[in-house]
């Protein structure tokens, strides 16, 4: 089941970004950035009585203005609005009741989605504020008071939302098909990349309602097996997209991620690898799924030589370090080149992605490992290594029992991981290697 989204709404300076700081704080699930990938902490995960959400910051809404960047903020919440599951709409208590918050509670009764209207800056501790009463008029419900400064009143808040998440669906039909996120940058060829597939290859296709009003999720099956492409096309808009509106695309990608098995991120041949595609593909990374790079528009580049394949390859694994156990396939939409390879390298990388290997087979590679290099050492103490187990797949991710966890350096572990490798394949699939103390007497043989 995807996470839930979350989106925070409200006019300019009603504290949203004090409030998003707050309730995300400590709970932040990724406190550090993975190598290689730029992150705009617009979202963040978080989680209230043990259910996990991503929540986004938006930027102010003032609906009846004729500034470009306030005009830009708004297009950026109707977005987060289109995406969310819940909504929080935050006023400020102090302001009272604005013209415009009566127009933004208007968007928000069309768009059908759960609201939790939450009234900040109420700082002082103790009886309900009179100036609470006034908000029922905007028609979304009992208003709830916080001080996002003073910590006051959130956890209400939370719970409002928890008791708003859609609840928890088993579709087992669903569950026979493979899930596929084609994520990318606007114009990279998404589209036509899932138009080609379902106009020209199909056997047996239908449409389900997306998560948003211009993106579907399609169904579809061939003589390869049956799969869900989880389109990400509408984050194309008419207008240009400004740089500070193109992060706003990945909330889009974050959802179909959250859906996905796999996920097939497109890149421009034209335009090679972009700071957009780097963030992108770093969702995908970081969510564990099994990961695809799909370079488009290869019949556009001109002037090809023995050795473009494997050179464009090499320049793709540069700037997606973290990306280099994701197969690459180049292709054209437009003509239908090597799309046909598309489907097998689908089945295979969701195969890997779900892999398990026995605590036997596990265990004879570590040996082997570790005597082909020698575990490292620090001031007279070397790192030992008793056993490793296998916690989960979606992805294969690895418990290695040692004696001292801080001697286990990045280096050994991503020695560690490309043995793993090596040995079991895991293509297209993020490994994750978890490091835990053990006492030396706990040791198994």
């Amino acid at each position: 089941m995807a996470k839930p989204i979350v989106a925070l709404i409200g006019r300019p300076n009603v504290g949203k970004s004090t409030f998003f700081n707050y309730i995300v704080g400590e709970r932040i699930s990724i406190v550090q950035d993975t190598p290689g990938v730029t992150r705009d902490r617009i979202y963040a995960d978080t989680e209230w009585r043990g259910k996990k959400f991503t929540l986004i910051d938006t930027g102010g809404i003032e609906p009846k203005s004729d500034d470009e960047i306030l005009v830009q903020m708004k297009r950026q919440a109707e977005i987060a609005m289109e995406m969310a599951d819940v909504i929080i709409f935050l006023t400020d208590i102090k302001q009272g009741v604005t013209a415009s918050d009566y127009e933004v509670a208007t968007m928000l009764r069309r768009t059908k989605k759960p609201i939790v209207l939450v009234c900040n800056k109420a700082d002082r501790i103790g009886e309900t504020p009179a100036e609470l009463y006034e908000f029922y008029n905007l028609g979304l419900g009992d208003p709830l008071p916080v001080s996002s400064l003073n910590k006051l009143g959130t956890g209400e808040v939370l719970d409002a939302i928890y008791e708003k998440f859609p609840e928890e669906i088993d579709n087992e039909e669903d569950s026979e098909y493979v899930h596929v996120a084609v994520i990318g940058k606007p114009n990279a060829g998404k589209s036509s990349l899932i138009n080609k597939i379902l106009g020209e290859e199909r056997l047996i296709v239908s449409n389900i309602a997306g998560t948003t009003r211009d993106a579907i999720d399609s169904k579809f099956e061939n003589k390869h097996g049956k799969y869900i492409f989880v389109d990400t096309a509408g984050i194309r808009r008419k207008s240009k997209i400004e740089e500070e509106i193109e992060k706003y695309s990945i909330i889009r990608a974050l959802a179909a991620i959250e859906k996905a098995d796999v996920c097939v991120l497109v890149i421009d041949a034209t335009q090679g690898v972009t700071d957009q595609d780097a963030k992108i593909a770093g969702e995908a990374h970081e969510a564990g799924k099994g990961v695809i790079i799909l370079v488009n528009k290869w019949d556009a580049i001109e002037d090809k030589e023995t050795g473009s394949l494997e050179k464009y390859t090499k320049e793709v694994y540069t700037k997606l370090a973290y990306l280099t156990y994701a197969p690459i396939l180049f292709v054209s939409a437009k003509t239908g080149q090597r799309i046909d390879k598309l489907f097998p390298l689908i089945n295979e990388v969701n195969e890997q992605n779900a892999m398990r290997i026995t605590t036997g087979m596990l265990n004879n590679v570590m040996n082997e490992a570790v005597t082909l290099v020698q575990p490292p050492s620090d001031k007279g103490r070397r790192l030992k290594i008793y056993y490793a187990t296998q916690a989960s797949t979606r992805p294969p991710t690895f418990v290695v029992f040692c004696n001292n966890a801080k001697l286990f350096h990045f280096s050994y572990q991503r020695y560690i991981e490309n043995q793993l490798r090596k040995n079991f394949g895991f293509k297209g699939t993020p490994v994750r290697i978890m490091i835990r103390e053990k006492k030396k007497e706990d040791k198994l043989v």
